[in-house]
């Protein structure tokens, strides 16, 4: 396939930024979007011109790093992560427009590489349990309902991309913040800091400068694991029972 890339570029934190067009041949449909790219920055380095800066590191989906903004979606147009994303999903001939996640939270570094340190800070706060266990228990030495085991286990499936919050209009991460809250909160070892764990996440999401909720919908129809928009609900509700009970 030949293709005409519009990709920003940004030399640093400071500089102004603008889209810069590439005509990229002999993509292959069976590649990978980051195996295009890869492909571009090899055309780049042929010609002695600077290659496109992105992230990425385990390129199956799983780590979170891979983060761009392709045709105006948060990982292009399959649900799925910009790694797993395949050029077949494209046609001969087309035009793609690929950016940084846009979000003041996410400042960009450089070219398609954005920090995300603000979901580091965020955990920092309150996303995890403190108790000192020693090793990793028996999965089984816990009782738990399997509804609760089951939702614990499908919320944690969160990686921290943060394409929830490059889809959101108003740039928030009360999905990725609901589904840290609901994966710890399900389960009886996260009960003893359930509230003041929501209270200390909630204020540093809010500090960091992400944006508030209001329903739209966006970033759970952005998320490549399908985290379920009720976590959402589930952040507000122990939120609410925190304030109760002091």
């Amino acid at each position: 396939m030949k293709l005409t890339l519009k990709i920003w570029r940004q030399a640093n934190a400071s500089d102004k930024g603008a889209l810069k067009t590439y005509e990229l041949d002999g993509v292959s449909q069976d590649m990978s979007f980051l195996e295009m790219l890869d492909l571009l920055n090899e055309q780049l380095l042929h010609n002695d011109e600077e290659p496109v800066a992105f992230d990425s590191d385990c390129r199956e989906g799983i780590c979170g790093m891979c983060s761009l903004m392709i045709n105006g979606e948060a990982h292009g147009p399959e649900v799925t992560t910009t790694c797993q994303l395949h050029m077949r999903s494209f046609k001969d001939g087309d035009t793609i427009t690929i950016e940084p996640w846009r979000a003041a939270s996410f400042p960009i570094v450089k070219d398609l590489i954005v920090d995300r340190s603000a979901f580091d800070r965020i955990i920092q706060n309150g996303g995890y349990i403190s108790a000192n266990t020693g090793s990793a228990p028996e999965a089984n030495s816990v009782p738990a309902p399997r509804d609760k085991a089951m939702r614990a286990f499908n919320t944690a499936t969160c990686i921290g991309c943060g394409a929830c919050v490059a889809a959101c209009p108003n740039g928030s991460a009360s999905l990725f913040l609901g589904a840290k809250i609901t994966h710890l909160g399900e389960l009886p070892q996260g009960q003893p800091e359930r509230y003041s764990r929501v209270q200390s996440m909630l204020a540093q999401h809010d500090h960091e400068g992400f944006g508030g909720c209001t329903n739209i919908g966006e970033c759970a129809s952005a998320c490549p694991k399908e985290i379920p928009l009720d976590v959402i609900s589930q952040l507000n509700k122990d939120l609410r029972n925190s304030m109760i009970l002091g």
